[in-house]
């Protein structure tokens, strides 16, 4: 039972963040957010590895595949993520990252040869439906800014490279050390950007203390705490049901951002989230007649995002 609610735990704090970027973004630009996010992540999950006896040394010949993974997610994520959100409501960008384990199958059908299922094909298609549902609204019209649309659809492309990469390190590293090295690489690439285009003006800010909240919270408990949470509930329950809690994810974040931002909630965005879910758990389904690899392969792309 307490794994259980330390999974649930994890989704929870995990939806929040959509809504959370929020009131970071209402004193930092999105370059800034991110920088600042990974800059108090790496010592969080470093520290957590030393603690935990989980470090390790990462083979010369291995930091390119580490330095390629970091350079799809966080850094292309991030910047598709972060200024997405910033045009799109937390839900719908919530409901468009929650296609991500639903893509990488389809992504590893045709570059690595893994073996897609009839429930992922089904899984994937009434997912879609659901995402064009929440983002049009009851006129037949966008709902959210198609720019926002776009980025977001890039995080989740991103998000879709970092994981095929992965792979070549899964199998030798454990989870929170690579997450620990592919922020610090994300933060390494996302420095420039950060110097160029908002050091000074972040110098000359004065920030709200919410968004100071917002990006602490974004640190620790986005890219740290839900991690270690998630990652000692797949160790134990399984990765096939652990995953299918992941789809309370855009749940979590609809209410939340209901109650916190006042975003509004019609009938057609309620039925669009419901219909997403749906064709994630008839994906989720079929993992559990999967063979062991196809189960190991769901463990990774089921993590939350770093």
């Amino acid at each position: 039972m307490l794994v259980i609610a330390s999974v649930v735990l994890a989704m929870i704090l995990w939806g929040i963040t959509f809504v959370v970027f929020k009131y970071a973004n209402l004193s930092f630009d999105p370059i800034a957010i991110v920088f600042i996010r990974l800059f108090i992540s790496v010592p969080f999950l470093f520290g957590f590895a030393l603690i935990s006896g989980r470090m390790m040394k990462i083979r010369k010949g291995d930091f390119k595949y580490f330095f390629i993974m970091a350079f799809f997610e966080p850094f292309i994520y991030f910047l598709g993520e972060a200024f997405g959100l910033s045009m799109v409501s937390s839900t719908m960008g919530a409901v468009i990252i929650a296609i991500i384990p639903l893509l990488v199958p389809v992504a590893a059908y045709f570059l690595i040869k893994e073996r897609l299922s009839v429930m992922n094909i089904i899984g994937l298609i009434i997912s879609f439906g659901g995402v064009l549902m929440v983002i049009m609204a009851s006129e037949g019209q966008f709902s959210g800014n198609a720019k926002g649309i776009l980025l977001m659809f890039i995080a989740v492309l991103a998000a879709v490279g970092y994981t095929i990469m992965a792979k070549k390190l899964v199998h030798t590293y454990n989870g929170i050390i690579i997450t620990a090295w592919q922020s610090t690489l994300g933060a390494l690439l996302f420095l420039p950007l950060f110097m160029i285009f908002e050091f000074r003006e972040v110098l000359h800010l004065t920030v709200q203390p919410e968004s100071w909240y917002a990006v602490l919270y974004l640190g620790i408990f986005g890219s740290g705490v839900c991690f270690i949470l998630f990652t000692a509930g797949i160790r134990e329950l399984g990765a096939s049901k652990a995953n299918v809690y992941a789809n309370l994810v855009p749940v979590v974040t609809a209410i939340v951002s209901y109650f916190m931002l006042d975003e509004a909630m019609p009938v057609i965005k309620i039925a669009g989230i419901v219909v997403v879910l749906a064709g994630l758990f008839l994906s989720q389904l079929s993992s559990s007649a999967g063979t062991n690899g196809t189960r190991k392969w769901k463990n990774w792309f089921s993590l939350p995002r770093v």
